[in-house]
């Protein structure tokens, strides 16, 4: 199967409220529609874990993180654009996504990804694509495809084709958290 119709797959499944799993620009990940609350319940069914731990979305470009988050920090610009590796900030006020997907503070973690198939994947589907680790909550993270654990992926409703044989040891990405008045808290490096 080529890229672009393992894309045209993977959409058709978001678009349904369908779970995916997929390579991003840091590990393998869980997917689903993040303004779609039954999708995001069954992520965190397939992972374990109590939805009162927010999932960070996956966008395809800057412009789309305004669409998500109701006053973006102007620092936030210049984080991504001089950030040298996957970079998730988390923001305040997230608007036009599922509830249970944001932490109780209303606040949303959001990556823009360059790494070509999941830009590709979010630019297609137009809209947040949620992006938790392909592991059950508390276990180690499937950093590529042969580490995921067979439960995840008879879980999932899709698992993409491509980027399957890397053997890379790609790292999470770090995350900072913008708080008001510009403050700027590192989460992970």
């Amino acid at each position: 199967m080529n890229v672009n119709e393992d894309i045209k797959q993977a959409c058709e499944v978001l678009a349904r409220g369908g779970v995916i799993l997929y390579p991003t620009d840091t590990v393998w990940g869980i997917g689903c529609d993040a303004t779609n609350p039954e999708a995001v319940k069954r992520v965190y069914d397939i992972k374990q874990r109590a939805d009162s731990k927010a999932m960070l979305v996956l966008v395809d470009s800057e412009a789309k993180v305004e669409f998500y988050v109701r006053d973006v920090p102007p620092v936030a610009w210049d984080l991504i654009e001089l950030s040298t590796k996957p970079l998730t900030i988390i923001y305040d006020g997230a608007r036009n996504l599922a509830p249970n997907l944001l932490a109780e503070d209303g606040s949303v973690g959001i990556r823009v990804t360059n790494e070509p198939f999941s830009k590709q994947l979010c630019f297609r589907f137009k809209k947040a694509i949620v992006s938790t680790s392909a592991n059950i909550s508390g276990q180690p993270a499937a950093a590529v495809f042969s580490d995921i654990s067979e439960d995840i992926k008879q879980a999932v409703d899709y698992i993409v084709q491509s980027r399957r044989e890397e053997t890379g040891h790609p790292k999470p990405s770090s995350i900072i958290k913008l708080g008001a008045g510009g403050v700027v808290k590192v989460i992970r490096e």
